[in-house]
């Protein structure tokens, strides 16, 4: 949920002057425009489909249709079903927002099928290896998480960053994050609590075990609940990785 330092999930990443969003949780539309306007978005992937990753794309559909701004369908990402989820969420399941979002599912079987369009800045090519957006290439695994989920590695030329999404402790996210140079990672449960169930979040240590395990440069420990303390999580996660650092609103890497 979001909390009152920020809104919930969202990340932007910029490359060669093309702009991907991950993920668009509770209240991200409005803080994403102190730094891209929303016409200049090339491309939405939503690693899943729970609230907190995924509601501002309503918000993304009613600036798209009322700001007077006309453009082609933005490209968007996510798990099978998406598009009834967001139809309810907006106005209700059958709802036709096709002209907003151009869809793509993540889903393995719909990955394995190639398709292409012409190679050009911002152009899409969905292919066995995963996705390419303009100079941003995308690959995906299943996470650890009570509905279909993926974390999310980016890399532009030798440069890299890998998403966890939410997951539970989880070998596919250390396969996927091997030698990237950021690893940016949930933390969500606390040490020791009991009342959380089981493959649902990662605790600070759990975080910094992955990140160890699978060699990264640096760790940013995020999607830290309001009532969870974040200075608890970041000690926890710098017992097991000394690179830790926490993700906070605006803040810009540069890789």
């Amino acid at each position: 949920m979001p909390g009152p330092d920020s809104p919930a999930s969202c990340y932007l990443i910029e490359h060669d002057g093309v702009r991907i969003v991950l993920d668009l949780g509770p209240g991200s539309a409005g803080g994403l425009q102190r730094y891209a306007p929303l016409e200049t978005i090339d491309a939405i992937v939503l690693s899943h489909l729970h609230a907190d990753h995924c509601l501002d794309a309503c918000s993304f559909v009613v600036w798209h249709r009322y700001a007077e701004r006309a453009r082609a369908p933005v490209a968007l990402y996510g798990p099978v079903g998406t598009m009834e989820r967001l139809g309810a969420a907006y106005e209700q399941p059958t709802a036709d927002l096709s002209d907003v979002f151009e869809f793509h599912s993540l889903s393995s079987d719909d990955r394995e099928r190639p398709e292409s369009s012409t190679a050009q800045p911002g152009a899409l090519m969905i292919m066995n290896s995963g996705l390419e957006i303009g100079g941003l290439r995308l690959s995906f695994a299943r996470m650890n998480h009570p509905v279909e989920t993926y974390a999310i590695r980016v890399e532009a030329g030798t440069a890299s960053l890998t998403y966890s999404a939410d997951t539970g402790i989880c070998p596919e996210l250390i396969r996927l994050a091997k030698g990237t140079d950021v690893l940016l990672c949930e933390a969500a449960q606390p040490e020791g609590e009991p009342r959380y169930p089981p493959n649902l979040h990662l605790t600070g240590s759990q975080a910094g075990e992955h990140a160890a395990a699978a060699g990264v440069g640096r760790l940013l420990l995020t999607h830290i609940p309001p009532w969870v303390d974040n200075a608890a999580q970041l000690a926890a996660a710098r017992t097991a990785f000394a690179g830790t650092e926490l993700a906070t609103t605006g803040m810009t890497y540069d890789l």
